[in-house]
């Protein structure tokens, strides 16, 4: 029974919320979806063990906030795909969960109508279907695992996640990753360093014991086997970029030491693009050059990318936003994107076959 004097005290009201079995039963996966995520995965794993010589991209919104756009730039990327599908696997960023620092719109789950109205059981829907929806193209999906409960509903449409810098060295994040059934990647700390990331790996690849909820949405003991399809994301930290060929060096060291598979991905946002977009496709060309001259380490970039440039702040009326700019970090354009995809595809064309097998 709860004692209503010490308990609760800052807690507005409780809404029950859907369980993840009923949403999937509302919005079931088609088999084409299914098959295009198993396929996904197992060519993102296969790029890991270095068995696939091709890089994969990850591109796509810094965040979703429009479905409508999303769908539109998800046609736009399977078709510059299938261009680049000997070189590059391409897979589309479709995050709906924003870390904060301080305050600010939580992302579409959180918040799907952009206004403080909070209609996260809504906002799951409309996730679940834009996903499905964009599974049926054949399109391998990467979110950001933010929340702990939310995989249980979602999950199973992804090929690829990552674990935000404000969240590597959390153990929650750390056991929920050892539980996901995709490849993982984990961005180095906000200030730059590695052992944030380093230790994350190490947890991720091993078994763990920890409380969740189950598809029922019973509060669960949810036991792992462990995932060893974790990774790092180099994304810069402490106003400096971490892409450059002595990073890169740094990081494969510390990897190894740690003995861990030298897996790296390069975040061309964030600071190792200092926030501006345009600085973007210069990142992508070092790296680039970084891998013609011999690195094989790096096996994958990613790039936050929209219909249209730059970012704009949320108005009071949502129906005033202007279509296809994100709603949270600045991205590049659908012409600079192209233009970024095929220029690191005709780089690294003439040289991918000598990037097979493992470099140790």
């Amino acid at each position: 029974m709860t004692d209503k004097r010490v308990e609760n005290l800052n807690i507005a009201s409780y809404t029950r919320l859907i369980t993840p079995e009923e949403l999937k039963r509302r919005l079931p996966i088609t088999e084409r979806a299914a098959a295009s995520v198993i396929r996904g995965r197992g060519i993102i794993k296969d790029i890991l063990d270095h068995e696939d010589k091709r890089l994969f991209i990850v591109v796509g919104p810094c965040s979703i906030h429009d479905p409508v756009a999303a769908i539109d730039y998800g046609r736009r990327l399977r078709a510059l795909a299938e261009q680049v599908k000997d070189t590059l696997y391409l897979v589309m960023r479709v995050y709906f969960e924003k870390p904060r620092s301080t305050i600010g719109w939580k992302g579409l789950i959180n918040d799907p109508h952009l206004n403080g109205s909070f209609e996260i059981e809504e906002g799951l829907h409309i996730a679940r279907r834009l996903l499905l929806e964009l599974a049926e193209l054949d399109l391998p999906l990467a979110t950001e695992a933010l929340d702990p409960i939310s995989p249980q509903y979602l999950q199973d449409l992804i090929a690829w996640s990552a674990i935000g810098a404000r969240t590597a060295e959390s153990q929650t994040h750390r056991e929920m990753s050892s539980g996901l059934s995709c490849a993982v990647g984990f961005k180095n700390g906000t200030d730059g360093g590695l052992a944030v990331a380093v230790n994350a790996l190490k947890s991720v690849s091993h078994p763990h014991n920890f409380l969740g909820i189950d598809p029922d949405g019973q509060v669960s003991i949810v036991s792992t086997a462990g995932n060893r399809y974790g990774h790092v994301v180099l994304r810069g930290g402490n106003g400096k970029p971490n892409y450059d060929s002595v990073n890169v060096a740094i990081c494969e060291r510390a990897l190894r030491q740690a003995g861990l598979s030298p897996n790296i991905m390069v975040d061309c946002s964030h600071e190792n693009s200092s926030k501006d977009p345009a600085l973007q496709p210069l990142v992508a060309q070092n790296v680039t050059n970084q891998i013609i001259e011999g690195n094989r380490s790096i096996i994958g970039l990613m790039i936050e990318s929209n219909l249209n440039w730059g970012n704009q702040p949320i108005p009071e009326n949502p129906a005033d936003l202007e279509y296809g700019v994100s709603v949270t970090d600045a991205c590049i354009d659908w012409a600079a994107t192209e233009k970024v995809i095929l220029d690191i595809r005709d780089g690294v064309r003439r040289i991918i076959d000598r990037r097979t097998g493992r470099d140790r």
